[in-house]
């Protein structure tokens, strides 16, 4: 049986993407302030967002990376092996994407489309491309 997002209601949506996203936050050991900015949110709002019963609205943006940190949470963990896959995300990576920067700092710096370009680059490094 297939569900389709449009039969769910909002805030359900919003608070299994916000479980997936603060799991993913807390795997990779991010503090409130880089949790906040990868989500783009306060870090006032980011604190009640996370916790169970938050009625807020995310924009499309939001929701949009959130769905894309959540896929770079899954291709870290099916890639890399359990201490890799937990630090790779906040340490500095000399990869093309980095320049020696740690992954999350340009998410943050670059916003949606930065970490698209991320979501992309492991689903590359997966598939062997």
């Amino acid at each position: 049986m297939q569900i389709s997002v449009k039969s769910r209601k909002p805030v359900e949506y919003t608070a299994v993407a916000l479980k997936a996203y603060a799991r993913a936050a807390a795997a990779w050991r991010l503090s409130q302030k880089e949790a906040a900015g990868l989500a783009d949110m306060s870090e006032s709002t980011w604190k009640r967002a996370k916790k169970p019963g938050f009625t807020g609205e995310l924009t499309k943006d939001q929701y949009l990376r959130l769905s894309a940190i959540i896929g770079i949470y899954k291709s870290l963990e099916l890639y890399f092996s359990a201490p890799l896959a937990a630090e790779w995300m906040t340490r500095p990576n000399t990869g093309p994407l980095f320049g020696g920067a740690r992954p999350v700092d340009t998410a943050i710096e670059g916003g949606l489309p930065q970490i698209l370009n991320i979501r992309t680059y492991l689903d590359a490094l997966r598939g062997g491309a």
